[in-house]
């Protein structure tokens, strides 16, 4: 068995948006040259997320608004006991959870072995510095 393991780094310059990273896992599997297996791709951050869905601008916008409504933004301590050590991400940690931290993708003939319309796409919740994201084929 191979394994090939890659981590990409975004520096996503909103506090919450989402990036299409189909094309950088595909670029990774075509240089593995593992033809059957399974691609993880996984948010290295605690405050981020990687899922799988559509590519439809209005589907991101309502998981914007339905993730706020869920986990309104809010530096203050007096609704997530996380912002009293400092931080002002409590809300972020929240969305991460619901998003999801990574999913796991068949490789067949070499290829995402994808349904109709899905995508990869990066999460992020407390943007505006760089995060890691890993990317691990194994397989023959």
């Amino acid at each position: 068995m191979k394994s090939h393991t890659k981590h990409l780094v975004l520096n996503v310059p909103e506090r919450m948006d989402f990036v299409n990273i189909t094309r950088e896992v595909e670029t990774e599997l075509r240089e593995s040259g593992i033809q059957e297996g399974l691609c993880l791709v996984n948010a290295m951050h605690i405050t981020a997320s990687v899922f799988i869905n559509d590519d439809e601008p209005g589907l991101h916008q309502d998981y914007k608004k339905w993730l706020e409504e869920l986990a309104p933004f809010d530096p203050s301590p007096a609704r997530y006991k996380h912002n009293r050590t400092g931080e002002d991400n409590g809300d972020a940690h929240h969305k991460r959870q619901v998003m999801g931290r990574e999913v796991v993708v068949a490789v067949t003939e070499g290829k995402l072995d994808f349904g109709p319309w899905e995508r990869i796409f990066y999460g992020e919740f407390d943007g505006r510095r760089p995060k890691r994201i890993m990317i691990k084929i194994i397989g023959e």
